[in-house]
């Protein structure tokens, strides 16, 4: 079995809404939404990788926090090890790759197509007051 592709994720929160970016067309699980991060490269810290993804994606500078969830989920393609992270943003975030972006209620999350990897975090956001 190969090694886990590891994976940082920023949980962005302005004014009760959280920001997600859709996949796009072409790449593993296109379609879903997600909270923007991407993978770690090899020796990058997972702070460092969700600050660079950030910018790359969309724009913006990343103040990493407290890591809010780890998760390990076996897809048939690659498994993934996901680093979701409490995050702030520096001015506005703009889309860079042509990606499609919101921001979603915490009640209207679990009406959104998210990857299976994220439904512990989707659950433990619905849950919280």
């Amino acid at each position: 079995m190969s090694r886990p592709v590891i994976v940082t994720a920023a949980v962005v929160e302005r004014e009760g809404r959280f920001l997600v970016t859709r996949r796009q067309d072409g790449v593993h699980l296109e379609g879903y939404w997600e909270f923007p991060g991407g993978k770690c490269e090899p020796g990058e810290s997972h702070e460092d990788c969700l600050r660079r993804e950030m910018r790359e994606e969309l724009d913006v500078d990343a103040r990493v926090g407290d890591e809010l969830l780890a998760v390990t989920h076996a897809y048939p393609e690659r498994t993934v090890e996901l680093h979701f992270f409490r995050c702030e943003l520096a001015g506005t975030p703009a889309p860079q790759q042509g990606q499609e972006m919101r921001w979603v209620a915490r009640a209207e999350l679990g009406a959104l197509p998210f990857p299976p990897a994220d439904e512990t975090l989707i659950r433990m956001l619905n849950v919280e007051c």
